[in-house]
């Protein structure tokens, strides 16, 4: 946490970023031989040891269940438990706390809304928007609804190889009976950085309500969703520094109060008889059991870790990184890009002609290079492109620029591999 706290309030130009790979153990070692270059952020980030401590220390010394007891280890588990909770509202500028709802991640708080909120108020010749560019998380479930209750999903396209959304077509398609808009706020293959606060208010005059997929930008721009205007937010804890297995799901406290509890169990509940229960008030009647205690806390901590040093900074970082990648791979030979040209979040995809992309980060791999290849969950928008997956390079503040020389080092000895030039 020092050499967060050192630059706090700092721009993001005089930042020396090199010095936070110093908070994180696991980018100091070699794979095959060579240094670590870790570019599969958006997949999931490392943990600063700002987060390993707090988790460690948990673990040590106050490790016990929340809520139901009423001695020493409970009491300390409980606050800390509640003050991520709050942390968790000033992180997103949410009006209260009791608008925050823990989850297993981005994935399970958009089931939770799918199944909960949508099996009440998503009825048959609904229709359900989402973009053509939407990961699997914010696909499937809404799918899985319109199956159940007999809506239609309808699509806002994307432009091509850009990657942008065509939005004169959203008001015509919002005219007709558009019940639920969900959108993911940075695309996970494309860079794309939707408008998503244009987005909620012509949902939010057409009628409609509002989910915005946060996954890829929670930990690398600041979100205010006040600001967004959105009905439910979400993000995962182990896409910003935190640990895995614990999410957010952020709701407009009048749309929790219209959404019914979706599991059953233990702390969910104000009292229990044979034939009949009552539920506690949002946002613990949809924490059912035992929580990820560990996560939640440990959340918290990299929420405090990524404010010192400001997602702001961070944003400017790491869209500078994609910026140089583009550029540099532009130049390359039998490289395609995808995504915008400009404006776009921390990651390239590419792919490099007549060279499988499972090809490409298999052999970068041997050289010590981690990306990821594949369709991303987001085999409609590949299929859509007309390719099966691309190989994608994801930035975060410890990557710096000589990693990205590296990145670009290594493509040009996989072309020359496999009997191409650069």
């Amino acid at each position: 946490m020092k050499n967060a706290a050192a630059i706090a309030g700092s721009s993001g130009k005089s930042i020396n970023w090199k010095i936070f790979r110093a908070d994180f153990p696991i980018l100091d070692q070699k794979v095959h031989g060579h240094p670590l270059v870790y570019l599969d952020n958006a997949a999931t980030s490392q943990k600063p040891r700002a987060v390993l401590d707090v988790l460690r220390r948990y673990y040590e010394h106050d490790n016990s269940n929340v809520h139901r007891g009423v001695h020493e280890l409970s009491n300390r588990a409980t606050a800390a438990y509640e003050a991520a909770r709050e942390r968790a509202a000033r992180f997103i500028n949410a009006a209260d706390a009791d608008e925050i709802v823990f989850t297993r991640g981005a994935t399970e708080g958009i089931n939770l809304v799918a199944q909960a909120w949508g099996g009440r108020h998503v009825k048959s010749g609904d229709h359900i928007l989402l973009t053509e560019m939407e990961h699997h998380s914010n696909l499937v479930p809404w799918q899985m609804l319109a199956e159940r209750v007999g809506a239609q999903l309808v699509y806002l396209p994307v432009t091509g190889d850009d990657g942008l959304l065509d939005l004169s077509r959203l008001d015509s398609i919002l005219t007709g009976g558009v019940r639920l808009f969900a959108m993911t706020h940075i695309s996970n293959t494309l860079g794309t950085v939707n408008p998503v606060a244009d987005l909620c208010a012509r949902a939010r005059k057409a009628g409609a309500v509002t989910l915005v997929d946060a996954a890829q930008s929670a930990g690398h721009r600041p979100i205010d969703v006040r600001a967004i205007g959105c009905d439910f937010l979400v993000f995962s804890g182990h896409k910003i520094c935190g640990p895995t297995g614990i999410g957010v799901l952020y709701g407009r406290r009048e749309k929790l109060d219209e959404t019914p509890p979706w599991q059953g169990g233990g702390e969910m509940i104000l009292n229990v008889d044979y034939h009949k229960t009552t539920y506690k008030q949002p946002p613990h009647c949809f924490e059912a059991g035992t929580p990820n205690i560990a996560g939640v806390i440990g959340l918290g901590a990299a929420m405090d870790y990524l404010d010192a040093i400001g997602r702001d900074n961070i944003w400017h970082h790491d869209q500078e990184l994609a910026a140089y990648a583009c550029e540099r791979l532009s130049r390359m030979k039998g490289v395609r890009l995808f995504g915008p040209a400009v404006g776009r979040a921390g990651l390239v995809s590419f792919l490099l002609e007549n060279i499988h992309a499972h090809d490409v980060v298999t052999v970068a791999d041997q050289r010590g290079v981690a990306l990821r290849g594949g369709h991303h969950c987001n085999q409609p928008l590949m299929k859509k492109l007309g390719i099966e997956s691309t190989a994608r390079a994801s930035f975060y503040f410890y990557n710096t620029r000589a990693e990205v020389d590296r990145l670009v080092e290594v493509i040009a000895e996989i072309q020359k591999y496999f009997g191409q030039s650069s």
